[in-house]
């Protein structure tokens, strides 16, 4: 795996990856994560990139370390500055699931009139699309809508097989501060069928549609999911 070096240091996106597979149970609690060679060897850095990186998670509260022991994971919730309340991911890694997810495509796409795409980026969008796993199987699909000009100032979101979403994001200068999610049942697009796996009877879905603001109320991300709730209900909490 080939990291950026003209993005963040190093350290920080090796430490961003980790953290990234440990909130989604790839990296369970009480299991150790690769030894520092293996790091190494899969990131293509060099030692000390790795143990700043291991250093960064332990002082965040997520890895201890032991002398002859290995790294081993020690918690695997994070702490939203948006709510108080568990993200659904954390829900479902803490039942005891694996979350993994897949980059399909990142392109520059020509949104049509009179679609929602059109009326909040106009004529053009960088759309991304991506798929969840649940225990390694189809789960969601999710497609993304962001500015054009992420297309060129990310290099068409590249990055994004290694890296979470909002994390690339952060990295262009965008970082969501509050959201607002709609949420109905609705029939899945031919090609999210094919992806998730279902047959056309099979096909009316959880549709939740989430707009992502920044600090002045600017619209970040437009995002259509689509979750096969026959595997795992989604489930909403709601402060009271």
């Amino acid at each position: 795996m080939k990291l950026a070096r003209k993005n963040r240091p190093l350290y920080i996106q090796v430490m961003s990856i980790i953290k990234d597979r440990i909130l989604h149970g790839v990296y369970p609690v009480d299991s150790n994560i690769p030894s520092e060679p293996q790091l190494e060897q899969e990131f293509q850095v060099s030692k000390i990139t790795v143990r700043n990186a291991i250093k960064a998670l332990v002082q965040e509260g997520y890895l201890e370390t032991s002398s002859g022991k290995g790294t081993r994971v020690v918690r695997n919730t994070s702490s939203s500055k948006l709510s108080k309340l568990k993200r659904f991911t954390e829900v479902l890694v803490e039942e005891g699931h694996q979350i993994g997810k897949r980059l399909l495509r990142t392109e520059l796409v020509d949104n049509e009139e009179g679609t929602e795409p059109y009326r909040l980026f106009g004529p053009q969008a960088l759309k991304v699309e991506r798929l969840y796993l649940l225990n390694g199987h189809p789960y969601i699909h999710y497609t993304h809508y962001l500015s054009v000009g992420l297309y060129a100032n990310g290099e068409g979101g590249a990055n994004l097989s290694i890296q979470s979403l909002y994390d690339w994001l952060e990295e262009q200068g965008f970082v969501p501060e509050h959201y607002r999610d709609e949420f109905g049942a609705s029939q899945a697009p031919a090609a999210v069928q094919e992806v998730l796996g279902l047959s056309a009877e099979q096909a009316i879905l959880l549709k939740r549609s989430r707009f992502a603001y920044g600090a002045a109320d600017e619209l970040i991300e437009y995002s259509v999911g689509f979750y096969n709730t026959d595997m795992q209900p989604y489930v909403v909490n709601y402060e009271v």
